[in-house]
């Protein structure tokens, strides 16, 4: 009874329609009431609130509502335009150059907003608006914005990471450098799918641009596109903490927005602290609620059930992998990722351990299996998102995505069976 209410009946608020958040919540309290056998437990529920407050107290998650600030502030200003601008001057020459500059443009803006959700929502406005002025079918520039935000949570910085380092106890900063080689090979295979459709349609190109025209863009850009690399030198240096770092990005962000572009009005100033507390609490909602739910399943003895029978299949840490794999697809498909990593990361994580598996490698392989369920329906919030800037329907998205599905599959491929992908950068420098 119990193990039914805490997966079919989860399942069954989500498929409601019910908000991630409240579904958890709902869900664990049923379970825990089920599991001290005790229906008037509702009386003594005070351990909801509890275990609820108790989950966010952690120095690290003060990194997100100020990851989300910065984003929010770049998005605000004139930076993804040049960012975009940038890229178009860098790779806009290749067959399909919008296509180029739409995936490199991500993987610029990755270093800034650390969630594929700011990526489609600022970014990829941009994006779409410009491939379908320049002859780009709408389905495919929404395609193609859709897939590339998926590099967003992976380089870094990165909000889900952040998520799994709480949950785990792994360095931030470790897991960050862990994302940069996979961020760029996804980059690559997403510009080698662009570079096959342009041959096959005759999609476009700008012309290869003159010295003068590249310093022009480059200086345009420089200011945002310092801004990883001052993080990631902050931290792999010691010099500061990935909270800390959050807060420089979003101080950076400010100063450049408001003194050096001078576009940052009080009025947007005032909309964008409103929206990212919206984020925020959002955000804490579901994590809180994942954790009180994960905390009931683990008490309900599930998630020592489901360890001992994957541990019964394969003790092969290849194989291992490759399973989970297919099990975080499917739950990305149907749960947030927030929502995912808090529940699920420990759960996965203690027989990841016992197989010997680097947990550093495990977390960067757990947050690309949840992001590519972005772009993956029926729940694929950035599905949405990029269909309505498109202004096409939702079945028609799906179609759109689904071949950007093979070069992220086989990078996710790549980089389960061969470690040091992963491993290698943080390894060298930290």
């Amino acid at each position: 009874m119990l193990y039914f209410i805490l997966t079919i009946g989860l399942i069954i608020l989500l498929a409601m329609g019910i908000p991630v958040g409240f579904s958890l919540m709902l869900t664990g309290a049923i379970g825990y009431m089920v599991n001290i056998g005790d229906i008037g437990a509702w009386m003594e529920m005070t351990i909801l609130p509890m275990r609820m407050s108790y989950s966010l107290q952690n120095f690290l998650l003060l990194s997100i509502p100020l990851f989300i600030l910065a984003a929010k502030l770049m998005n605000g200003s004139s930076i993804t335009e040049k960012l975009f601008g940038f890229a178009n001057t860098c790779v806009g020459w290749l067959p399909g150059g919008l296509g180029h500059a739409n995936i490199f443009a991500s993987l610029l803006f990755a270093g800034m907003s650390g969630t594929a959700v700011s990526d489609a929502a600022g970014l990829g406005q941009i994006e779409i608006a410009a491939m379908t002025k320049n002859g780009y079918e709408p389905d495919f520039s929404a395609a193609v914005t859709a897939a590339s935000s998926t590099i967003g949570p992976i380089f870094p910085p990165s909000v889900p990471m952040v998520m799994f380092s709480t949950v785990s106890g792994v360095s931030v900063g470790k897991l960050f450098l862990g994302g940069v080689v996979p961020g760029i090979l996804l980059t690559l295979v997403l510009m080698v799918m662009v570079y096959f459709y342009a041959k096959k349609r005759g999609y476009p190109r700008e012309k290869f641009p003159t010295a003068s025209i590249f310093w022009k863009s480059f200086k345009g850009a420089i200011l945002p596109l310092l801004t990883p690399i001052i993080l990631l030198a902050g931290i792999w240096s010691g010099t500061f903490t990935a909270t800390e770092a959050a807060a420089i990005a979003a101080l950076y962000a400010l100063i450049v927005s408001v003194f050096i572009f001078k576009e940052m009005t009080w009025k947007l100033f005032v909309q964008i602290l409103k929206e990212t507390a919206r984020d925020t609490a959002s955000i804490g909602l579901v994590t809180s609620a994942a954790a009180f739910y994960g905390w009931v399943l683990a008490r309900s003895g599930l998630t020592a059930v489901f360890a001992d029978w994957i541990l019964g299949v394969t003790t092969n840490p290849i194989l291992f992998m490759l399973i989970i794999n297919v099990f975080f697809l499917v739950i990305g498909c149907f749960l947030e990722s927030i929502a995912a990593i808090t529940i699920f990361g420990p759960v996965m994580l203690a027989p990841a351990l016992q197989l010997g598996i680097d947990p550093l490698y495990f977390g960067v392989v757990m947050v690309f299996n949840l992001m590519i369920g972005l772009i993956t329906p029926p729940f694929g919030i950035v599905l949405f998102i990029t269909a309505d800037q498109a202004k096409i329907d939702f079945n028609r998205m799906v179609k759109a995505t689904s071949p950007f599905l093979i070069p992220l599959l086989g990078t996710l491929i790549l980089m389960s069976i061969i470690p040091g992908i992963i491993t290698w950068l943080p390894n060298l420098l930290m």
